[in-house]
């Protein structure tokens, strides 16, 4: 297990993390009902922070952010030498939440997506851990919401007893979600990405040599190519652009150069 803490990634702050220690987390603060603030960050989630200074305020003050995707967890590796083996993405992480969420009998709570997917999500998580406490399954409006949305939002997960909150809303959307969120409900709000869409069934899982080979997002893009092919060629050249002016030391970004957001952005 290892868990070096928060570092620098062009100038977003990724937590040196292994699965093992981030479930440890998330699972601590459920067990204690505690606001918890948590993604899982591939190129394109560090790439929304680094071109949005008011993003990467938010991210850079989420409570855990994961290495996701391999890029990431290499540009931990070769900036700080985290020596990390594996990068923890969203899929694996929400698996291992949920597997320990169901030997303590912690609800949790599933919000985003479609319903159709949502009932093939809970079937899936039903078979995989047959004794998870599934609070309620919320699929998503598609929309801003307002704020007496988000109270009766709120309200409705508090009093579903929830002990985890997962929100598959897409990046940045679930993002600013989770950062609006976090102290209202009340238990870790966790984003996970296409995690939805992957354990039902929607979206087949890259295969795990694809993931070592840090080749996912070729594998999303031939999945989607009209929606993903402007994400993965544009921002994942400029990502590799900038990481290795950081790496040079001709590029030196400073975390604190960010902006506070200026009243909430409601998605729903």
């Amino acid at each position: 297990m290892k868990d070096l803490g928060k570092r620098n990634v062009l100038g977003v702050l990724v937590d040196a993390t292994d699965r093992e220690a981030a479930v440890k987390r998330v699972i601590q603060s459920a067990r204690e009902r505690r606001p918890l603030a948590c993604t899982a960050l591939a190129v394109h989630g560090v790439m929304t922070g680094v071109e949005d200074p008011v993003h990467r305020y938010r991210l850079n003050h989420f409570d855990l952010v994961t290495p996701d995707g391999q890029p990431v967890r290499w540009a931990l590796n070769w900036l700080h030498g985290a020596g990390l083996e594996q990068n923890t993405h969203g899929s694996g992480l929400m698996l291992g939440v949920c597997e320990r969420a169901a030997e303590e009998e912690l609800p949790v709570y599933l919000y985003g997506s479609t319903q159709p997917v949502l009932d093939r999500l809970v079937a899936s998580l039903h078979r995989r851990f047959p004794s998870l406490v599934l609070a309620a399954a919320e699929p998503s409006r598609f929309r801003r919401t307002s704020p007496a949305e988000k109270r009766e939002l709120v309200a409705r997960i508090r009093g579903s007893g929830a002990a985890i909150v997962f929100v598959g809303l897409g990046c940045p959307r679930q993002e600013v979600f989770a950062y609006e969120y976090r102290d209202a409900v009340g238990v870790p709000t966790i984003a996970v990405g296409a995690a939805f869409d992957y354990l039902a069934g929607v979206l087949r899982e890259p295969h795990p040599l694809v993931r070592r080979m840090g080749f996912e997002w070729l594998h999303r893009l031939i999945l989607e190519p009209r929606r993903l092919w402007k994400r993965y060629t544009v921002l994942n050249a400029r990502y590799l652009w900038r990481l290795g002016l950081q790496l040079s030391g001709m590029l030196r970004p400073d975390a604190r150069d960010a902006e506070p957001p200026h009243g909430e952005i409601l998605y729903g």
